[in-house]
């Protein structure tokens, strides 16, 4: 039986570049940055430390190389905030492309992109969830 999801594969062209996006723009931390020393290195990102799940940046190119078959288009990923009015307004001043705070059934919600047009959302949640 699966007990919880552990992590998101996210596959881009650029890791650097990737992984500014997240730290500077999200506030995400590096949980760890590894290389296999032949060309392979991944580097696993998180909101926070204490967070269960994580996003695992993979060198797009690198992987479709190894994995021909693989599927490697963005996730469609939700992510949640507790002051989704004070991140909407945080991000766009460090100039991330942000969509407009859209009221659903669920509660608030609004998508983002990062440097490489892939498009995330955040959803406003009542709870910390940890």
């Amino acid at each position: 039986m699966i007990e919880k999801i552990g992590q998101v594969m996210l596959y881009v062209s650029d890791q650097t570049r990737a992984v500014a996006f997240w730290t500077e723009k999200m506030g995400f931390s590096v949980i760890s940055d590894q290389n296999d020393g032949q060309g392979m290195r991944w580097i696993e990102l998180a909101p926070s430390k204490d967070i269960e799940t994580s996003i695992v940046l993979h060198d797009k190119e690198l992987i479709a190389k190894m994995e021909p078959k693989l599927n490697l288009g963005t996730p469609s990923l939700m992510f949640y905030s507790l002051d989704i009015e004070s991140l909407h307004e945080d991000l766009k001043a460090k100039q991330v492309t942000v969509g407009e705070i859209v009221h659903m059934p669920t509660g608030k919600v609004f998508n983002f992109s990062d440097y490489e047009d892939n498009y995330f959302a955040v959803m406003e949640s009542d709870k910390k969830v940890i």
